[in-house]
């Protein structure tokens, strides 16, 4: 019994100490990534608009190859949604372009539904930085309420990791040269 008695304490003390840790952490968060693409910036950004290529290289695309999808409106403009339903890892929910600044900024609204409800924004930029160089930065920013919060510790670390997978698989599929882009 005593035993027992320890182990609640210790597990209360702990869950006491995590909510009082969630106080002070920022209940938005942030993660950025780059990669730089040898192909030029107009027919990288040509690319990326189109929310249908992330099917060849975004990680979260790839987790379920069996994932149902569905289309509003026409891919590359403003107003194009593409909805998701898949097994566990890839959840269920929809992006939206909602801001297209012709060859430099593409800014989609991610709403996701299932693991859990949230909306983040996952903006993505084109920069020339030589001849026939761009770079591309991806992100994701978003917001969780409290003690939900407390994910934000590990978040960079994780979405992070993602970003540089599949800005990774973007430079690859832009760098064959026997590409068309749409």
């Amino acid at each position: 019994m005593k035993i027992l008695k320890r182990v609640m304490l210790g597990a209360g003390g702990l869950l006491a100490l995590l909510l009082v840790a969630a106080l002070f952490v920022k209940k938005e968060y942030t993660v950025q990534r780059e990669i730089i693409i040898n192909k030029p910036k107009a027919e990288v950004f040509s690319y990326i608009r189109h929310l249908k290529n992330q099917d060849h290289y975004s990680k979260w695309v790839m987790t379920d190859p069996n994932m149902k999808k569905a289309f509003r409106g026409t891919d590359g403009e403003v107003g194009f949604v593409y909805a998701w339903n898949g097994n566990d890892q890839a959840g269920q929910g929809e992006q939206e372009i909602t801001t297209i600044i012709e060859g430099e900024w593409l800014d989609v609204e991610v709403r996701f539904i299932r693991p859990m409800e949230s909306i983040a924004r996952t903006p993505m930029r084109t920069e020339t930085v030589g001849n026939n160089q761009t770079k591309v930065t991806w992100g994701m920013t978003g917001e969780s309420p409290y003690p939900l919060n407390l994910m934000h510790l590990f978040v960079d670390g994780m979405l992070g990791k993602d970003l540089e997978t599949s800005l990774s698989n973007l430079k690859v599929i832009l760098e064959k040269p026997s590409l068309t882009v749409k």
